[in-house]
């Protein structure tokens, strides 16, 4: 113990300790999460060596308040990107001293708890340092080291600039240094714009992006001879684990987690360059099922917006075929209130919409969203049947989760794949092969037109734009007269002209895109928001790559998806803000602005209750989710909850989140409704900064059920009329 005690009171040892905690420890645990990239080490090294520059020598009373902040973003960057793959943003900095957030960053449960572990335990052999050298003055560092931190920043930028790298921001960046390159770009921009003055810049042409392009040479002499339409969504897959979508990239890519759906892709046509434009699948489901992107950022997806649209949701592909007399449905392993698609799928056109409450089939394995994979495939199977017995021609989607965080899958698969990610898509992988094969034995296929895709893509680490490639694979009737691999860059976003298309029936001009069914001889525009950057083809070979306000890099690339491309330098001030005013542009196509819009989410529908609470988001009695909130305005909630059962009382709470973090409103932690005193609440809060990926979270736990006859949302600028006023409380249209 003397010995160890000498060793803390040494001079150098508070120096130490200083580097192993904001050096060492930062870069072996990069390496450890497989995060490793030399721009990566470069960013830690140059904010660690100022840091080490900063804090030395300084009181500890001083530098502690800043290394534990360092440890917190530390932690919050490695649970984020394993969350939702994404680095911490200045709109998730607040949580850092909310006292929820560091309850649960501190009390277990973390993905990776080693991070926690090993800075914890470095800050505290730093503070023992200090405390035992406390008499005697710390060494001065050579004046040689004040440089360090400049020249590592400026290799980094000077790395960046003459070889910049793709990979994900989290590989590339320490978030400190993340966080102030970008107000670095932003203070850059504004200058530019100071410098610029009041010079007004014309709008960016749209057309490429907007218009409807049925210009291209049809690959069928003749409608389709497909009776009856079946879109297949497969949560979060990749077009990476298509085998024939790989080989067409020429991906380094190699694990065949697929092996089932690669075999039926090479029975159909499939589209090696298929383009997702974001995440989350409510957005997903909008852009394939509506013709039209949704928003690439993170406001209130259009899909929400629609259900204040009472035109636009006519030209929605499900709206379109029962216009010509197909019966449509729509089919999903979880239930139906989050995201709010009990509303938006009737909406746009489906006759009959169903979640998770219409399954009477037993689970194979217990998942806290809805269905498993084979479950869920066994009862659609039951539902083809069904279908098959009408006279009627029908359109069906199907969306699966069991390849939703978090992963599930039984224990056989769990011991045969490396990670429970993997299992689950090897689980999905076989019961889609025992549906589709199904399908062929009740001779569905042969007048069917089956369209297998993904909702979005959980990305792969180390492959490129993994976040940003779908697939599209098309089983038809017509097998021999279509092409294996479709060339081109198709998207979500030409699934519902695609479709009218093949039969020869009228494309609406509101749905945007191309036709799958057509061979075009140029190429075209097209745009995606994945992993927080925005990317952009313009169609003549040249894809454009933004992560950070206006500093965006150009690459040569004959096709969006590809597994190299080359850099051709950055992009000028102007070219960003075009790229920028495009994707602005795209996200009004519905709504010009986020204000003023009533929004209902409640409804008569009785919700039975469950016994506790499991689960903020799958457990959801509302689909208020992912909702935008601009700077300075003010949001207002009504809502009445009623217990169904006299002889039963509702226990109800109610959250809010943004960007996945809990958000406090101030609100009861727990609430009662009853049948004769139904739970009321009026209340409101300000928006002193823009909120994104706002999220209400309206939970319930009983013996009996529920209805949520009125939640009512809107957001105004102070001073105007309140909406909420002017509705009655059981209202439950939309308006604007």
């Amino acid at each position: 113990m003397s010995a160890l005690y000498q060793w803390l009171r040494h001079p150098q040892a508070r120096l130490f300790s200083l580097i192993l905690l904001v050096l060492m420890v930062p870069v072996g645990l990069r390496a450890a999460l497989g995060w490793s990239s030399p721009f990566g080490y470069l960013s830690d090294l140059a904010i660690g060596s100022l840091l080490v520059v900063a804090l030395h020598r300084r009181p500890w009373w001083l530098a502690l308040p800043v290394l534990l902040f360092c440890v917190l973003l530390s932690v919050a960057t490695a649970e984020l990107v394993s969350a939702v793959g994404r680095l911490p943003n200045p709109a998730d900095l607040h949580y850092l001293i909310d006292p929820q957030f560091v309850e649960n960053s501190t009390g277990g449960g973390f993905a990776h708890p080693e991070v926690a572990v090993a800075l914890v335990l470095a800050l505290l052999l730093w503070l023992l340092t200090h405390w035992a050298s406390r008499a005697t003055p710390a060494p001065a560092l050579p004046r040689a080291l004040w440089a360090a931190p400049v020249l590592l920043f400026g290799a980094h930028w000077g790395a960046q600039n003459l070889s910049p790298s793709d990979d994900d921001p989290w590989r590339l960046y320490n978030l400190p240094h993340q966080l102030l390159a970008t107000q670095v770009a932003e203070g850059q921009m504004q200058a530019e714009d100071w410098l610029a003055g009041d010079v007004e810049e014309a709008a960016p042409p749209m057309t490429g992006l907007t218009d409807l392009d049925l210009n291209g040479h049809k690959l069928l002499s003749a409608p389709g001879q497909a009776r009856n339409v079946l879109i297949i969504a497969l949560e979060g897959i990749p077009g990476a684990y298509i085998g024939a979508n790989r080989e067409a990239i020429g991906s380094h890519y190699q694990e065949d987690l697929m092996p089932n759906l690669s075999r039926w892709a090479e029975r159909g046509m499939n589209t090696p360059d298929y383009v997702l434009h974001t995440h989350q699948t409510i957005r997903g489901l909008y852009a394939m099922l509506c013709g039209d992107y949704d928003k690439l950022n993170n406001g209130t997806p259009k899909g929400v917006e629609m259900l204040t649209q009472h035109e636009r949701n006519q030209a929605c592909l499900p709206a379109q075929l029962r216009q010509n007399g197909f019966a449509t449905h729509y089919l999903q392993g979880a239930g139906l209130r989050f995201m709010a698609k009990d509303k938006i799928m009737p909406h746009i056109g489906f006759d009959a919409t169903h979640g998770l409450e219409w399954f009477t089939n037993a689970n194979y394995l217990e998942f806290p969203w809805g269905k498993d994979d084979k479950a869920f495939f066994e009862g659609a199977l039951d539902y083809v049947g069904q279908l098959k017995k009408q006279k009627q021609p029908w359109m069906l989607t199907l969306l699966t989760v069991g390849t939703h965080q978090p992963y599930s899958a039984p224990d056989e698969y769990l011991q045969r794949y490396d990670t429970p990610k993997q299992a689950a898509v090897g689980y999905l992988d076989d019961a889609l092969e025992q549906f589709l094969s199904g399908l062929e034995r009740q001779g569905v296929l042969k007048d069917t037109l089956v369209v297998i895709t993904s909702d979005e893509s959980h990305g792969i680490d180390g492959v490129r734009l993994a976040s940003s490639w779908g697939f599209n694979l098309t089983l038809a009737p017509e097998r021999a007269q279509l092409p294996r691999l479709n060339a081109g860059v198709y998207g979500h976003v030409d699934l519902s002209a695609s479709i009218l298309d093949y039969f020869d029936l009228p494309v609406p001009s509101a749905l945007s895109g191309r036709s799958l069914f057509r061979d075009y001889d140029s190429g075209r525009e097209i745009m995606s928001f994945t992993n927080g950057k925005l990317r952009y083809h313009d169609g003549q070979g040249v894809f454009a790559e933004c992560d950070m306000p206006r500093r965006c890099r150009y690459y040569a690339s004959e096709g969006f998806i590809a597994e190299r491309a080359t850099f051709k330098g950055n992009s000028n001030s102007q070219n960003a803000r075009q790229i920028a005013a495009r994707a602005t542009a795209l996200d009004a196509s519905l709504l010009r602005t986020p204000l003023n819009q009533h929004y209902q989410f409640g409804s008569t529908n009785v919700i039975p209750l469950q016994a506790q609470i499991k689960d903020d988001w799958a457990d959801n009695l509302i689909g208020a989710q992912y909702l935008e909130m601009p700077k300075g305005s003010h949001t207002r909630v009504r809502l009445t909850v009623r217990s169904v059962d006299p002889q039963q009382a509702a226990y109800i709470q109610l959250k809010a989140k943004e960007f996945e973090q809990d958000v406090q409103l101030g609100l009861p932690a727990e609430m009662v409704a009853t049948a004769d005193q139904p739970l009321e609440m009026d209340f409101s809060f300000d928006n002193p900064q823009p909120r994104k990926a706002f999220s209400f979270h309206l939970l319930g736990y009983g013996l009996g059920a529920v209805e949520v006859t009125d939640f009512s949302v809107i957001t105004e600028l102070p001073g105007q009329d309140d909406l909420l006023d002017e509705l009655p409380a059981d209202d439950t249209e939309q308006s604007s």
